[in-house]
């Protein structure tokens, strides 16, 4: 029955019901019940590994609450960075690297896009996040506004709807 249309669908079950209105008729034959071929379909039931780690996913996401209070009242409001261009340099090549392996899978019609575009849309937030919130103020701060508008977020909106349009496709 999967990939049928709702009318086929219907049409097989009238075929049933005149199915059973010729046995009703028939010798020996009581009125038969009418059984849906096709209900709607249950999401299965995950494995008991995988809620079991999803579980302890969610409990980690809760123990890290108070931790987020220790780093805003803990932390200092400015700090040396040894490697600060290294940091930098770093995410910038992974963002490049997911929209090339993005944009390569998805014109391949590669299913497997939408594991490099949530990556990628997520290190394009998290680059728009990071160069905001530590430019200097003024005009630095400025340009890492209108780069976060411009580029990174449309980009990480872009790779984000190419998932989700992937993974509903698929579903």
């Amino acid at each position: 029955m999967k990939g049928r249309s709702g009318r086929e669908r219907g049409k097989t079950m009238r075929q049933l019901g005149l199915c059973n209105d010729e046995l009703a008729g028939a010798e020996g034959f009581d009125r038969a019940e009418v059984i849906p071929l096709h209900e709607e379909a249950q999401e299965p039931r995950p494995a008991r590994g995988m809620r079991r780690a999803g579980w302890l996913l969610v409990a980690c996401g809760f123990a890290l609450l108070p931790w987020l209070y220790v780093l805003a009242t803990g932390l200092p409001a400015t700090a040396t960075v040894a490697h600060w261009p290294v940091a930098w340099v770093g995410l910038d090549a992974l963002e490049a690297l997911g929209l090339i392996a993005t944009g390569l899978l998805a014109a391949r019609g590669d299913r497997r896009h939408a594991l490099a575009a949530a990556a990628t849309a997520t290190l394009l937030v998290v680059d728009a996040w990071f160069d905001t919130t530590t430019a200097a103020p003024g005009g630095d701060f400025a340009t890492a506004v209108a780069m976060a508008l411009a580029a990174e977020l449309p980009l990480a909106a872009l790779c984000g709807q190419l998932a989700l349009r992937a993974l509903s496709r698929h579903a």
